[in-house]
């Protein structure tokens, strides 16, 4: 396999240019029927619904008639629980090409409270210029950007390429992905490939592309705080005895120093040269209140790509509405904790353990149980392969792309990188600013989409048609 690619235009692009503008329709209609299927991956939903989608994304690659073999495999999860079906299918390279490995999960978060959405979650509208609905962006997109890419590539090029082409769309991401490295290593040799691209994150905005070259990691954990053997009344005790809702309220407020910043001893920050972005588009994309000042210091992107933060993302108390007069025996919360590129992710439990159990008031009782850990991600972009991708990014969407960080993780990045070393990874994706992965209302925009397939298939088609050059 030759380390350069053809810089010039191929007689090629207007072809591909047009199949993925007539193929669109197609695209979407089969994306929104991804969508109608809820699933969700978290152990307290149905799962049928995970294995319903994973057949539909099968027999979407079926339908491609070009893969040697199309399955629906599982792994066991490091506790040896079934791990939820991923879809994988392989055709092998011909003619000393290379191959090259799509990625994309089919699961999706769960959809919270319907009265949050202005449309129904999993019935895909189209409003304007966007597509709403679960999985609309994240990541049900990503797979049909790889089935369009393909598709393109199969009608201009005849149907039989020489390319070798892995298809991976796993079934667990929004929980975790924990049987994602038992699945490396049982399915390794489907697996093998030259050029790894991840269609999981992020653009700029919706008129310029990026490529993702940093994430953060991930450390989430149950943190229970107990002061009492059992309730009691809170105007026969209260005063002398500490309930464990004030320990928590205590205990947290220790995480952040008064400017926002983390100040947990041992996390760490890393050096990352970031664009210019206001606090206004901050205040905008993030839906800040007026009053409500940005918190931490540095960079506003440097504090989202390069420095930890911490955050509470769910509590176990008694409600408002169920509120009675006693002293809480026991609270749980969840914490989850991004950390930097560069930290190793148990180092950074063991700095948050050390915290919690070093900072728990009044003697209070502290319990750290479901633990979950992912490793942060540093792109190498030195490659042929990413200099390939930013040239048809840049034609696709007639701008030039950036290289950006992302806050969130995907821990299973640095399991790519363990098992295929000498693999070039690109982490490219189909949402926008606005799209609200995770949040209600979470949507596609639908020209930035259009873009993202095109920059795929004409990477595909230039990386294919190099051989008979």
């Amino acid at each position: 396999m030759t380390e350069t690619l053809p810089t010039e235009v191929h007689p090629l692009d207007s072809a591909i240019r047009e199949s993925v503008e007539l193929g669109l329709p197609r695209t979407i209609a089969d994306l929104s029927r991804l969508v109608r299927i809820p699933s969700v991956s978290w152990a307290a939903f149905d799962a049928a619904h995970v294995a319903t989608s994973a057949e539909a994304v099968a027999e979407l690659a079926r339908g491609l008639e070009v893969f040697d073999t199309v399955e629906i495999r599982r792994a066991a999860t490091e506790s040896g629980e079934q791990g939820q079906p991923a879809v994988l299918a392989r055709r092998e390279a011909k003619n000393g090409r290379p191959t090259v490995l799509l990625y994309a999960h089919h699961d999706v978060q769960p959809p919270g409270d319907d009265e949050h959405w202005s449309t129904p979650p999993f019935e895909p509208t189209v409003v304007g210029e966007r597509l709403y609905g679960r999985g609309s962006a994240d990541d049900k997109a990503g797979v049909m950007a790889h089935i369009a890419a393909i598709r393109s590539l199969l009608e201009v090029g005849g149907g039989d390429p020489d390319l070798g082409i892995v298809l991976f769309v796993e079934g667990e991401e929004e929980f975790g992905s924990r049987s994602f490295a038992n699945f490396l290593a049982e399915n390794r040799e489907a697996l093998e490939a030259d050029v790894i691209i991840v269609a999981d994150s992020n653009n700029w905005d919706i008129d310029t592309p990026a490529v993702t070259v940093a994430l953060r990691g991930n450390v989430t954990l149950r943190l229970t705080v107990s002061t009492l053997s059992h309730a009691s009344h809170s105007g026969m005790f209260g005063g002398p005895v500490p309930d464990a809702m004030l320990a928590t309220i205590r205990l947290l407020a220790t995480l952040h120093d008064d400017e926002g910043a983390v100040a947990v001893d041992g996390l760490t920050s890393t050096e990352f040269e970031t664009p210019d972005y206001s606090e206004e588009q901050l205040r905008d994309e993030a839906g800040l209140l007026d009053g409500v000042m940005p918190i931490g210091r540095g960079s506003i992107l440097s504090r989202i790509w390069a420095q930890p933060a911490i955050t509470v993302t769910g509590i176990d108390a008694p409600s408002v509405a169920n509120a009675s007069n006693t002293l809480s025996p026991s609270i749980s919360v969840r914490v989850s904790a991004r950390i930097a590129p560069g930290q190793d992710a148990a180092e950074a439990f063991e700095a948050l353990e050390k915290h919690l159990r070093a900072h728990a008031p009044f003697g209070a009782h502290i319990e750290i149980d479901d633990v979950d850990t992912g490793q942060p991600f540093l792109v190498d972009t030195s490659g042929w392969a990413v200099a390939a991708m930013r040239e048809s990014m840049a034609d696709a969407w007639d701008r030039e792309p950036v290289d950006i960080g992302v806050g969130g993780s995907i821990p299973f990045i640095a399991d790519l990188v363990r098992v295929f070393p000498s693999a070039q990874i690109l982490v490219t994706g189909v949402e926008d600013p606005d799209s609200r992965a995770h949040s209600p209302n979470e949507s596609l925009h639908l020209g930035v989409f259009r873009r993202a397939v095109l920059s795929e298939a004409l990477f595909l088609a230039r990386l294919d048609s190099a051989a008979n050059e």
